[in-house]
C-alpha cells in the first residue's frame, strides 16, 4: 500500500506538559489537537481554540505569538470562524499543527507563554466552528444504500447510476448546529391509506450516523480539482447526524430529491479532527468486485486507490426522557467504520468540482448514512426497524420505531490503529423536542 507521510506530529510516544492529554483512553491526545470555536462562561466573544486534554488553548490568545513563525497568523486566528484558517494553503494548516505541537509537547520551552491560555474544558461554551456556506450530502454507503433501496424495490435496491458516480444533494446550510435541542418538524404527510396528504408533526423522525467534511482552499468557478490534489482541499472531518423526517420526505422527494424532510436540522460535532491528524487512519477503500463498474478518469488515482479511505469507527447511542431522568445510562444503536464507505473523500471532491463548481472555505460535504450490513452496524432507524416494521429496544420493556419527544441521540467517534495513538472526535448531541 502507498505509504501516507507522517511527521512527529504522529509518533504514538509523544507526550504533552497537559497531563491530561497523556491518558490512554482520552480523546485529545498531543497527536489530535482539533479546532474548534468557543467563549469564556460569560462572555459573548468567540474564539479558535484546540482542545488538548480535558483543557482548551485559546488559540487566538496565542496569535501574535503563531505570526512570528507562520505568515498571516496573527490575523486568521483571531478571527471567530476558523473560515480564515481554512482559506489558507495546506501547507500553511501543517506547519500550525506543527508548532502547536511543539509548544504543548512534555518539556517544551513554550509552557510558560501557553499556561495562561490553558482553560478548562468546562469553562467553555463551544460554539459553531464555522458557518458553511454550502452543504452537500453524499450517499457514500453501498450498505445503506442497499439497505433503504431493498425497503422500497427490494429486487433491485441500488439505482442504476450508483457505482458510477457519487451521488448528493444540496442541503439547507442555515439549520447546521452543533447539537442541542431538535424541534420535531411540520409537514406535508400522506399515509397509504389516504387519497390525500394532511399537515403536522412528523410520525417518522429518524438520525443518521455520517461524518461531516470540512472544505478549505477557496478555487475559482471553472476551476475543477483533479482527484490528485483533492486532499489538499479537506481541512478536517467532525460527526454529522442529518435528521430525517422519513414521512415528510417520502412524500416530498420526487422527483427532485430531499427538501423539508431534512432541511430542518444537522447537527455536528463541534470539533473538527484535521485531515493532517488523520494520516495515519488512512486505509485502502473499499474493494470493487469483477462485476462492478471500471471508474472514469477523474475519479481514478492510483494513490486514492492505496490510501484514500478514512478507518472511522463510528457509534450512536439512544437515551429517553424517562432514562435520563432515571439516570440510566444509553443504549448503543448502531456502530460502524467509514472504511467500508463504497466513494472516498477526494472522490466526492473531484466530482462536485468536475463541473467547474467552486469551493469556499468552510463548505461542508456529510459522508451519507454509514452503515454495516448487520442490525448492529446500521447508521439509522430507517434501516434498524425496516421501516418501522421491527422495533429496537431500549430500555426496561421500552421499544423505537422512529424517535419520540424527549429522546437523546449521541453520536461518537474513534480512530484506532496499532502502532498509533488512538484519537476521538467528542460527541455529537441532539435531543428532540415537540413540535410547535
Amino acid at each position: 500500500m502507498a505509504e501516507i507521510e507522517l511527521d512527529e506530529t504522529h509518533d504514538p510516544a509523544r507526550r504533552s506538559w497537559v497531563e491530561t492529554a497523556n491518558r490512554p483512553d482520552g480523546e485529545f491526545p498531543i497527536q489530535n489537537l482539533p479546532y474548534g470555536v468557543f467563549r469564556r462562561n460569560g462572555s459573548d466573544r468567540k474564539q479558535i481554540g484546540v482542545a488538548i486534554g480535558e483543557a482548551v488553548l485559546d488559540v487566538a490568545g496565542l496569535a501574535s505569538r503563531l505570526g512570528e513563525t507562520i505568515a498571516g497568523a496573527a490575523d486568521f486566528l483571531s478571527a471567530p470562524s476558523l473560515a480564515p484558517l481554512m482559506a489558507q494553503p495546506s501547507a500553511t494548516w501543517t506547519a500550525l499543527r506543527q508548532t502547536l505541537g511543539r509548544m504543548l509537547e512534555a518539556g517544551s520551552g513554550s509552557r510558560g507563554a501557553c499556561e495562561p491560555y490553558l482553560l478548562p474544558a468546562n469553562d467553555v461554551e463551544l460554539a459553531m466552528p464555522v458557518r458553511p456556506g454550502s452543504f452537500s450530502d453524499f450517499f457514500a454507503s453501498i450498505q445503506h444504500a442497499t439497505n433503504a433501496g431493498s425497503l422500497f424495490r427490494p429486487t433491485s435496491p441500488l439505482m442504476p447510476n450508483y457505482k458510477h458516480v457519487p451521488i448528493a444533494y444540496n442541503g439547507r446550510a442555515s439549520t447546521i448546529g452543533v447539537g442541542g435541542d431538535i424541534r420535531r418538524p411540520n409537514g406535508q404527510r400522506k399515509l397509504p391509506d389516504r387519497d390525500a396528504p394532511d399537515f403536522g408533526p412528523s410520525r417518522r423522525l429518524d438520525y443518521e450516523m455520517e461524518l461531516g467534511i470540512f472544505l478549505g482552499g477557496n478555487t475559482r468557478i471553472g476551476q475543477p480539482v483533479p482527484i490528485a490534489q483533492a486532499w489538499q482541499h479537506i481541512f478536517g472531518v467532525c460527526l454529522l447526524n442529518d435528521w430525517s423526517a422519513r414521512d415528510i420526505q417520502a412524500w416530498e422527494y420526487q422527483p427532485l430529491g430531499p427538501f423539508l424532510g431534512k432541511s430542518f436540522a444537522t447537527s455536528i460535532s463541534p470539533w473538527i479532527v484535521t485531515a493532517d491528524a488523520l494520516r495515519p487512519f488512512r486505509v485502502r477503500p473499499r474493494a470493487r468486485t469483477a462485476e462492478d463498474p471500471g471508474l472514469l478518469p477523474y475519479l481514478n488515482d492510483p494513490a486514492d486507490r492505496e490510501a484514500g479511505a478514512l478507518a472511522v469507527d463510528v457509534e450512536t447511542w439512544v437515551r429517553s426522557e424517562s432514562m435520563a431522568a432515571r439516570g440510566l445510562p444509553p443504549v448503543r444503536f448502531g456502530a460502524a467504520s467509514t472504511a467500508d464507505l463504497f466513494w472516498t473523500p477526494a472522490q466526492m471532491v473531484a466530482h462536485q468540482t468536475s463541473n467547474g463548481c467552486n469551493i469556499e472555505a468552510g463548505d461542508l460535504y456529510g459522508s451519507g448514512t454509514v452503515s454495516g450490513n448487520s442490525r448492529d452496524s446500521l447508521g439509522s432507524l430507517l434501516e434498524i426497524t425496516r421501516g418501522g416494521s421491527e422495533p429496537i429496544a431500549l430500555s426496561e420493556g421500552l421499544t423505537r420505531t422512529f424517535l419520540e419527544d424527549g429522546d437523546e441521540v449521541i453520536m461518537t467517534a474513534h480512530c484506532r490503529r496499532t502502532g498509533f495513538a488512538s484519537i476521538g472526535f467528542g460527541r455529537c448531541r441532539g435531543k428532540v423536542l415537540a413540535s410547535i
